[in-house]
């Protein structure tokens, strides 16, 4: 059975990201985003593309997706209602699962495993874990690895979903204590993520609205920063070796 508007899906804007090995998930959330009322876009994709389903979703977006071969993947998502995209809502949220873009460099299969485990964890319907504790235990177990680059991000994440200072002044403390004084000086101190933390409660203190915190904390702890950027960059790369 179809719904009315999968008669006109063939219609739909195309955005075929096969090849691309950059991030392009804000490129079509901004595509998305300008699509008209009771109009869509279609995406495809070598694997199944299921993080833009709730992310679309959270626009006013329903979704049907056809598999045409064991490599490519057709996703039509039409605007049945016009949404804000807000980080609340987790539609822009910041830091997508850009880290897929990886294993789809290894295999394009390898990149749909990949998908599907990390839907199992992340978008489980009625999960028993709320999502922002989630991101909490991740951010503590990346801690508690040294991966500091995946523990800035979920903080972010956390702190974008309505996480308070109050909770990361606690759980920071929790680092202290399980990871020990030293350790906690010498590597944790330094890292990406007590910056962040750093940057968020100063703001907090200075009254400035969280919107505006989280643009700021963006802009240094971004993508943009190599120390927190999942992708491998060519140039950076580059860069440290004319350096060196």
């Amino acid at each position: 059975m179809t719904t009315n508007w999968e008669d006109k899906k063939d219609t739909f804007d195309v955005v075929d990201v096969r090849n691309l090995t950059g991030n392009f998930l804000p490129m079509i959330l901004r595509k998305a985003q300008q699509v008209k009322l009771h109009d869509g876009i279609c995406v495809v994709q070598t694997f199944e593309p299921k993080p833009l389903y709730s992310a679309l979703k959270d626009l006013g977006f329903e979704h049907v997706t056809e598999k045409v071969s064991e490599r490519e993947y057709r996703s039509f998502f039409y605007r049945a209602e016009i949404l804000e995209a807000t980080y609340e809502s987790g539609a822009d949220m910041p830091f997508k699962p850009t880290a897929i873009l990886n294993y789809k460099a290894i295999d394009d299969l390898f990149a749909g495993m990949i998908v599907n485990f990390w839907d199992l964890i992340w978008e489980t319907e009625n999960p028993a874990i709320d999502l922002k504790t989630k991101l909490l235990l991740s951010m503590s177990n990346a801690i508690g690895a040294s991966r500091f680059r995946q523990a800035t991000r979920e903080l972010i994440k956390a702190y974008s979903l309505g996480v308070t200072i109050k909770e990361l002044d606690e759980l920071f403390t929790l680092f202290v204590w399980n990871q020990g004084v030293g350790h906690f000086s010498s590597e944790i101190g330094p890292s990406t993520a007590f910056g962040a933390y750093r940057l968020i409660k100063r703001r907090e203190q200075e009254g400035l609205a969280k919107k505006e915190i989280i643009n700021e904390v963006m802009e240094k702890f971004g993508d943009r920063n190599p120390d927190v950027n999942p992708l491998y960059k060519k140039r950076a790369m580059r860069r440290g070796q004319q350096e060196s």
